[in-house]
């Protein structure tokens, strides 16, 4: 707070507040918040709404291309996972390494691929595609997700690294579609 020009920020309408300590999951659901707003172009609707216009069907209607193809992704994704999953049988680093707990449950018994990093690559990719002024946030969310399957014991770093690569192949299937 320190270094921002409370005067000059306050004469633009802008709040600065120095919060320490405070809720960082509030931060992260606003963040989501915000998103959510982008990717429904709730500022333009409110702009048109107070214009005098009812767009609705503009506005609305343009996400559905994108969600379908997220749809597809995730289904695709799915049948991959489950496929993946039997078939290799890899047990889980916690299940493997006495040193190694799981800090989180696991969804399931297998480890190869992982289905969550997979899952967060392939929306990314598809959501980024639409919407490319959500790319930084999303990818900073997709490797959050991809750090913390290792660091909860959960994965190994190769599994990672195939759900990132099938979720990104799905992706550019889903976007080509």
């Amino acid at each position: 707070v320190n270094t921002i020009d409370l005067g000059a920020a306050s004469g633009k309408g802008v709040y600065v507040a120095n919060c320490p300590g405070k809720n960082a999951i509030a931060v992260a659901e606003l963040a989501v918040g915000l998103l959510v707003a982008c990717d429904r172009r709730i500022p333009d609707n409110v702009a048109s709404l107070r214009a005098g216009r009812w767009d609705k069907k503009t506005y609305g209607a343009a996400a559905f291309p994108t969600v379908l193809r997220m749809l597809a992704a995730a289904l695709a994704g799915l049948l991959v996972y489950k496929w993946l999953k039997i078939r290799t049988s890899r047990p889980r680093p916690c299940q493997v390494y006495a040193a190694i707990t799981a800090s989180a449950p696991a969804l399931d018994r297998f480890s190869f691929p992982s289905g969550h990093t997979l899952h967060a690559v392939s929306f990314t990719l598809v959501a980024s595609a639409a919407y490319p002024v959500l790319a930084p946030s999303l990818w900073l969310y997709t490797a959050l997700v991809a750090l913390s399957r290792p660091v909860l014991g959960l994965h190994y770093p190769s599994d990672v690294l195939a759900g990132a690569a099938i979720g990104a192949l799905l992706a550019q299937l889903a976007v080509a579609l």
